[in-house]
């Protein structure tokens, strides 16, 4: 089967998972997708990730995290620049989510990075999605 939002049905997998307390969710995997899933473990959403090669395209293997009594520590994610409706934006403009308690996720010419990191480097893009 064509998929032809990638990132939507990585954040869609997650979102799933937690919905269902998964322990874990697989992935696959492209470069990418490897950097989203790096952002969500530098800024404390999930555990981990490990990647194995299955002669195709690789598995991103992602590592839940949970608090007390099974409580996600994602609350929500929303895909925000479409295949059909790209968003923008520039340094200053960069959307702050839930008043700065949630992250963007932002392609840019120098990477993928959070919204923090693009105004600390002072550069815009194409805004992906939002994590709380």
């Amino acid at each position: 089967m064509q998929i032809t939002d990638t990132i939507a049905d990585l954040l869609t997998r997650i979102r799933n998972a937690v919905s269902a307390k998964h322990d874990s969710v697989d992935i696959p995997a492209s470069n990418m997708k490897k950097a989203i899933v790096q952002i969500l473990v530098d800024e404390g959403y999930v555990k981990n990730y490990t990647v194995t090669e299955d002669g195709k395209q690789g598995i991103i293997k992602v590592n839940l995290k949970y608090g007390e009594n099974k409580v996600s520590a994602i609350n929500g994610l929303r895909r925000v620049s479409k295949p059909g409706l790209r968003i923008y934006s520039n340094a200053e403009d960069l959307p702050k989510v839930m008043k700065g308690l949630g992250i963007a996720v932002i392609s840019t010419s120098k990477g993928i990075m959070t919204d923090r990191q693009a105004r600390k480097e002072n550069v815009g893009g194409e805004v992906l999605a939002f994590i709380w």
